[in-house]
């Protein structure tokens, strides 16, 4: 062999494609709504955070996170010890990947899930196994049906991206009870700071009851930090501890570590991006239903709108829309080759969408 070759089963993997960053041009504004980043930006404590450690950049950080993790358990009554950090919730569920599952073992998402759960998997040489959805949602029978001997990991992302869709906790409950013993439950909750039901939860009450379920979340939604890259799980210290020895010792940067502290800390601000998404996610959804176009209920900070697949497809929207400076995510790579997803924006941009969506479907 002339070269160095990949591991089997690699190159069979899909490369993750991100939402479309626009491209500025003279005398044109244009509003990013393809990768669900808040409007809002982070909160100013954050960016203070942030400044506050520039003069020590020549230093290492802190290798366990500390502040963060002991942030995070006062907020959500943790114990510190059952947290750990990453950069972003990405890196977690990779972590995950290549601690619970080998060549030979399956793990399985749904059929609209994330796709970093299928290129995670792969990556180690184990199988994805698809479950059905149904209505766009992830049905438990369905998982289930799809558990084999060989089943070592099961992800659900809760609230789903990209279909905005969500599991009540009692069908959460039924699917650990479900589920073998030995199979690890991820549990995503990246956009449950969005969610308003009351039959919702994101997870911590059975992580906290079992030996085999974890939850991750992530700042770079609700607390605008995607930049910095830093996200958490709360697990099982058996979890913890076998994660934290494939780990990197500097995996999480200490101006990230303390921006995500004011930002955990900043409730007002994060009251003010979950009651403005609420609010303009319920109108986006009435005026574009207006609209004759199908939107799929959601409770995250984006919605799902689907389009004809002839003439007013979503390909001649996603056309159409781009020209006028708004940008949409398409999804053919999440077996959605039919609609568009779009992050709820600024007031401004939310009613820019609704108004190019009324020419486009007149054909103006």
């Amino acid at each position: 062999m002339s070269r160095p070759v990949p591991n089997p089963g690699i190159l069979d993997i899909a490369p993750y494609t991100p939402g479309k960053t626009p491209v500025p041009e003279p005398g044109r504004k244009v509003f990013k709504l393809s990768a669900n980043e808040t409007p809002f930006g982070p909160s100013q404590r954050a960016i203070e955070a942030f400044k506050h450690v520039a003069d020590h950049l020549e230093d290492y950080p802190e290798g366990t996170s500390r502040v963060l993790r002991e942030a995070i358990g006062r907020t959500f009554g943790l114990d510190p010890n059952r947290i750990i950090c990453g950069a972003g919730s990405d890196e977690i569920l990779n972590l995950l990947a290549h601690t619970y599952l080998s060549h030979g073992d399956e793990a399985i998402s749904t059929t609209h899930g994330f796709l970093v759960y299928p290129i995670a998997t792969m990556a180690v040489g184990a199988r994805n196994v698809v479950a059905a959805e149904k209505n766009l949602t992830a049905d438990v029978d369905a998982i289930l049906k799809a558990v084999t001997p060989r089943t070592k990991l099961v992800w659900l992302a809760n609230p789903n991206n990209p279909t905005g869709t969500y599991l009540p906790f009692d069908e959460v409950k039924r699917l650990r009870a479900g589920l073998p013993l030995h199979v690890l439950l991820v549990l995503d909750a990246a956009y449950c700071d969005y969610v308003s039901r009351n039959d919702y939860e994101m997870g911590i009450e059975l992580v906290a009851t079992t030996e085999n379920t974890v939850v991750t979340h992530t700042f770079s939604k609700i607390h605008g930090l995607a930049a910095l890259r830093i996200g958490w799980m709360f697990g099982p210290e058996h979890i913890i501890d076998a994660v934290n020895r494939i780990r990197g010792p500097f995996n999480v940067s200490t101006p990230a570590m303390y921006a995500a502290v004011a930002a955990i800390e900043d409730t007002a601000h994060q009251a003010m991006s979950k009651q403005f998404t609420e609010t303009w996610r319920n109108w986006l959804a009435e005026e574009i239903g207006k609209l004759g176009l199908k939107v799929t209920p959601s409770v995250a900070n984006f919605v799902l709108i689907h389009f004809p697949t002839e003439g007013k497809t979503s390909d001649a929207a996603d056309a159409f829309l781009t020209k006028r400076g708004l940008v949409l995510r398409s999804l053919k790579n999440y077996g959605l080759p039919h609609s568009l997803r779009m992050t709820i924006g600024t007031e401004e941009a939310n009613r820019l969408v609704v108004e190019g969506l009324r020419d486009f479907m007149a054909g103006r």
